[in-house]
């Protein structure tokens, strides 16, 4: 049995962050950071049967095409998706009364759909990304056992001998691929690539508006990488926590996100809103058709 200290309820047993009971989850799920976002895409939906908002929580579930979908804000950054992705977890795979796991699991599928920055001078902005392998400098993944699949490893082992050299992290980073059906199905016809995923949206990705850098190589050593037919093409901060955990987990995850800035060039979209409602679209037409 799981203590009350580990799994927390609230009286009307829901799960502690989210305030979600199971009956209010659909097992497709796609995340977002910005929580006005889950209205963006929950007005495509042919109807929303839950709205429930807690902090920075905010979920809607709803039909698309006779599909069920779960849309969910997460807030910014991989201590919020620790939150999200094992409550939801919790959600379908421990029964909440006996407060024990069930015997039969469940795997979830989530889709993000997120705006990023580009790392490479050639990537337009408003373009689609799908992120391939996801590379956490971040550190919550160093708090899981995870163990790397061999192309993962191969992955790590060109990033360490092209960037680590050179470069001084702050921290270790890992790596996590995406799942391949989803990349296929989802990510058809995006631009695949890696994505840094960074604990912080100034310093940690480049930025300096006052406080300086303490390495000042860092984008420029990530721009040059190359692994098989990949590069790194962008910058954000939750992928890495999302692949990482739905791999523990037995979940599946998929992160599309639209280039908003392009770091190389400094420059910044002129149609932001409407670049992320055409990703948004683009996604749910995919998410109809899936199995």
């Amino acid at each position: 049995m799981i203590p009350d200290s580990e799994l927390i309820l609230n009286p009307d047993g829901s799960i502690y962050h989210l305030h979600l009971r199971p009956e209010h989850l659909a097992n497709t799920i796609i995340t977002v950071g910005d929580p006005d976002r889950v209205a963006k895409v929950s007005q495509y939906f042919d109807e929303v049967e839950v709205k429930i908002a807690k902090r920075e929580f905010v979920t809607h579930t709803g039909t698309y095409r006779r599909k069920r979908l779960t849309v969910l804000s997460t807030g910014i950054g991989t201590d919020n998706i620790d939150i999200v992705l094992n409550e939801l977890d919790a959600l379908v795979n421990i029964d909440l009364e006996t407060r024990t796991v069930k015997p039969n699991l469940t795997s979830l599928q989530f889709i993000r759909i997120g705006t990023t920055g580009g790392l490479q001078a050639e990537i337009p902005l408003d373009t689609f990304v799908v992120s391939t392998f996801a590379i956490g400098m971040d550190g919550l993944m160093h708090f899981y056992p995870m163990d790397n699949n061999a192309d993962e490893y191969m992955f790590q082992h060109e990033f360490m001998e092209q960037i680590g050299r050179g470069v001084q992290f702050p921290i270790r980073p890992y790596f996590v691929k995406a799942d391949r059906e989803l990349l296929q199905q989802v990510g058809q016809g995006m631009l695949q690539g890696a994505t840094l995923t960074n604990t912080g949206f100034y310093a940690p990705q480049g930025r300096s508006i006052r406080a300086g850098l303490a390495e000042q190589n860092l984008l420029a050593a990530f721009q040059k990488f190359r692994y098989r037919d990949l590069q790194i093409t962008n910058l954000e901060m939750e992928t890495a926590g999302i692949y990482g955990l739905a791999k523990i987990l037995g979940h599946r995850a998929i992160s599309c996100s639209v280039v908003l800035a392009n770091r190389a060039e400094n420059t910044f979209s002129e149609q932001p809103a409407e670049s992320v409602d055409r990703l948004i679209r683009t996604v749910l037409d995919r998410i109809a058709s899936l199995e």
